[in-house]
């Protein structure tokens, strides 16, 4: 079982120093971590985000544990040079398509959440986005107007194979939960959105057991913040799923509590070959000081081992972990403590 370790930029190395010694805690046999280079660091050393040593790196592990990219530094490079262009480069080179983020409120953290705790305690939610489509991978550049003016522009499109296999890994994903599936678009005045719908409609057809909705993109969130507890699944595109997945970061207390999978089509001798990263970014503001909350980080090494390993009792083991953790006071500046990088590690190691 071979890991690529990716720590990244800014607070990447730090909170990925405590994902790397949870997974050797477990003293899992067979398992091998490989370090690589992204982002930033990349850049500075190779002269590319996402260099060809990397990408090998990728391609020859089973999984892949991301950290964060980013550095202010790197701003007024060319747009293709920037560290975030990696993680767009790393979904496209490995295929890696269908985005699983959870949002779950921890006992106890009730009352950090931005929503009233009975509320905000009815959070267990799964959101599926598609990763390869819309906007972001759509035509995009820079133009003059016939009347000289300077205008952007980016094409939002996706083709019905692209909805129709991200439809499938949510309908699956709602099996495995409540059943209940609500499609994210914006179909009354965007005919992506349009074919989106369409498509989800005729998938459903397959999975009888599954309730699926609809509810346009502004209403969804409202809803997740007016009643987030109506929601069990969600699907829904690229750059919908970039902003609604970090609202629900802040209805569960903070974007330092979630984790997400990032998987394709690729099977290895373990299972879905993915891609695992905290939704946050590389907050170059805190980094080096030891103060980042890594338990997005861990989580995301729990959802590693559930999804491109198989190994549930151990990710279950993990999540038990942080969730004994927190309920016992380990608290980030993120969520009104003192306690620092190394210390909530130590806090999630005890409780393993």
């Amino acid at each position: 079982m071979k890991i690529a370790i990716l720590p990244g930029d800014g607070i990447g190395p730090e909170i990925m120093a405590e994902a790397v010694r949870v997974l050797r805690a477990l003293d899992l046999p067979g398992v091998e971590l490989h370090d690589g280079l992204v982002g930033a660091a990349a850049w500075r050393v190779h002269g590319h985000p996402l260099p060809p040593e990397t990408l090998a790196l990728m391609h020859a592990c089973d999984a892949i544990l991301f950290g964060a990219v980013g550095d202010p530094a790197c701003d007024g490079l060319e747009r293709h040079l920037r560290p975030e262009q990696a993680v767009l480069g790393m979904r496209k080179e490995l295929g890696l398509f269908a985005n699983l983020r959870p949002a779950k409120v921890f006992p106890g953290l009730e009352a950090h959440s931005s929503l009233r705790p009975e509320v905000a305690g009815a959070i267990d939610l799964m959101i599926v986005r598609e990763l390869n489509g819309d906007v972001y991978f759509g035509e995009k550049g820079m133009r003059t107007t016939s009347d000289g003016q300077r205008e952007g522009y980016d094409i939002m499109s996706y083709n019905e194979s692209e909805v129709r296999r991200i439809a499938h890994v949510a309908f699956r994903t709602a099996l495995g939960r409540s059943g209940r599936l609500c499609s994210v678009d914006k179909a009354n005045v965007l005919e992506t959105s349009q074919l989106w719908r369409d498509v989800m409609i005729e998938v459903a057809a397959d999975y009888p057991d599954v309730t699926l909705e609809h509810m346009y993109v502004d209403n969804a969130a409202m809803q997740l913040v007016r009643a987030p507890g109506k929601f069990d699944t969600i699907v829904t595109g690229n750059l919908f799923g970039d902003i609604l997945s970090d609202q629900a970061s802040m209805c569960v207390g903070s974007i330092g509590l979630l984790a997400s999978a990032s998987l394709g089509a690729e099977q290895t001798a373990f299972g879905t070959k993915g891609a695992y990263e905290p939704i946050h970014g590389s907050a170059p503001d805190i980094a080096g000081k030891g103060l980042a909350n890594p338990v997005a980080m861990i989580l995301s090494a729990a959802m590693m081992l559930r999804h491109s390993f198989g190994l549930e009792a151990e990710a279950a083991r993990i999540e038990a972990a942080v969730a004994s953790a927190l309920n016992a006071g380990a608290r980030g500046a993120d969520l009104g403590g003192n306690m620092g990088t190394v210390a909530i590690g130590n806090a999630v190691l005890a409780a393993l």
